[in-house]
């Protein structure tokens, strides 16, 4: 498999013409490639580790992974086999779950703007504000809002092309504030998602994985799928790009997901702040006090 290529055909940077149908659930890569994707994640995962050493100490640019996906995508293994291994110092992962009756009083946003990471550090949201286009949407639970009438009164394409303007701003503030915003929708089939629903409920160590909820969520599988192709279409940018991925061969999709991350780290080319002459002095005194002055002497 050529990743590069891959994405290219995987990169959403406009919503017009874009049809999800068209986007492969998988590339039906050969197993013996298996070990060939295995040896690219390794790689890839350890330059992000180094690179993401050097952002932190370089406070400059910070980054925000989305994951948005059906469930049993893999979103979670995902975060854990590509993300795993970086220093907790500089990493945030953020579920974004039902909002509280508190969130509910703000605006969709409001959430979002406490889980910014700072500049330096890699933030990932395991879902974000983008439920707002699609459980909120599929639900109907915009209707439900306690809003004025001028913010509700009106049909449901009209509200959510303007909740997708809101979120063009909102991504194109977070660009001109220093953050890269790398946005993953793993593309799972339906035919997939059965067989890992099933494997949920056959094993004991994964029957927690599963709720009555995600059969009912299933059943509304055709709405979510129009709902993600109008929100990826929607705010889709040169600046925020989507990434569909493919996911319904974990191994590959990781694969994938690991060279998106590194060329955005690459792209931002993270370098540890250089010293002044006077701060290289003071780190050479130091030094020499380790070495052979009073400092020496504490161990011996």
């Amino acid at each position: 498999m050529k990743v590069e290529k891959a994405l290219s055909n995987l990169t959403i940077t406009s919503g017009k013409g874009f049809k999800l149908e068209r986007v492969p659930c998988s590339f039906k890569v050969d197993k013996q490639e298996r070990p060939a994707c295995e040896q690219l994640l390794a790689e890839n995962k350890a330059r992000i580790e180094e690179l993401q050493g050097a952002l932190y100490a370089d406070a400059r640019e910070g980054v925000i992974i989305i994951l948005q996906a059906m469930d049993a995508a893999g979103k979670d293994s995902m975060i854990r086999h590509v993300l795993g291994g970086i220093n907790p110092i500089g990493i945030d992962v953020r579920n974004f779950k039902q909002p509280s009756n508190l969130a509910l009083t703000h605006g969709f946003l409001w959430r979002s703007f406490s889980a910014l990471p700072a500049r330096g550090k890699i933030a990932v949201f395991n879902r974000s504000y983008y439920e707002e286009c699609l459980v909120v949407r599929v639900r109907g639970i915009w209707r439900t809002y306690r809003m004025p009438a001028r913010c509700l009164d009106m049909d449901e394409d009209q509200y959510f092309s303007e909740r997708f303007e809101d979120i063009r701003c909102f991504e194109r503030y977070l660009t001109r504030m220093g953050h890269r915003v790398v946005k993953l929708f793993l593309n799972v089939s339906a035919a997939k998602q059965r067989e890992r629903f099933l494997e949920r409920i056959d094993d004991v160590s994964k029957n927690w994985k599963f709720s009555e909820s995600d059969l009912s969520e299933r059943l509304l599988w055709s709405d979510y799928q129009r709902a993600y192709e109008e929100m990826i279409a929607g705010t889709a940018t040169k600046r925020a790009p989507w990434y569909v991925i493919p996911a319904d061969q974990k191994w590959v999709a990781r694969a994938l997901v690991s060279q998106i991350i590194l060329d955005t780290l690459e792209d931002i080319d993270p370098h540890y702040p250089a010293l002044t002459k006077e701060q290289r002095g003071r780190l050479a005194a130091c030094r020499d006090a380790l070495v052979t002055g009073p400092a020496a002497d504490v161990d011996r």
